[in-house]
């Protein structure tokens, strides 16, 4: 095989200009195949919801329109009467679904909801945010709740209910926060 310089000329040239050219069209039909989007405007943080022709979506999506009593229930859990703010999302997943419920309680129905739950080891508490907890993408962020993440907060009492749990629910996770001097804000994530 003969090395062909930078100051090439004549059929050498031409050789590489067309495998150069070949290269390029390649990779960019590749990137334009596998992109998760024809528009080159659209962010990769976009969860996706386009109808396709066969009536299929791109997963992972957010399920348009679900409520915080329907979540409860693939949750395996009651809201107690008193809850306000009550915020739901459900994310449809390849193989598993994520479930976000939040809300908000007074103080002293708190700790009988978190009783109620029945962790299986006690949750622990915590004084600080995580410190890596910025730099963390969650899968099913409570951002999308337009909530802060509970790994960014101080003052959080946390921990794992249950894994494997009742029915179809893989594992269960719940974090309390107090949001001021009567009231806290429950944050429960779910995989099912």
């Amino acid at each position: 095989m003969r090395h062909v310089s930078a100051g090439a000329t004549g059929p050498a040239r031409t050789v590489v200009s067309l495998v150069g050219a070949l290269c390029a069209g390649t990779l960019l039909c590749a990137l334009t195949a596998c992109s998760p989007s024809s528009s080159p405007t659209s962010s990769s943080k976009e969860t996706a919801t386009r109808d396709e022709a066969d009536g299929g979506q791109r997963v992972p999506y957010w399920i348009k329109g679900v409520t915080p009593e329907e979540v409860a229930e693939r949750l395996h859990v009651t809201v107690p009467a008193g809850a306000t703010d009550r915020r739901a999302a459900h994310q449809k997943g390849f193989q598993d679904d994520g479930l976000l419920l939040a809300f908000t309680l007074p103080g002293t129905d708190t700790g009988e909801f978190v009783e109620d739950l029945a962790p299986e080891n006690p949750l622990s508490h915590r004084k600080a945010p995580l410190p890596s907890a910025a730099e963390v993408e969650q899968t099913t962020p409570f951002t999308r709740l337009g909530l802060k993440e509970p790994e960014t907060l101080a003052d959080v009492t946390e921990g794992p209910v249950c894994a494997p749990c009742q029915g179809d629910l893989d594992s269960l996770f719940v974090a309390v926060h107090p949001v001021d001097a009567q009231h806290s804000r429950v944050y429960l994530r779910g995989v099912d």
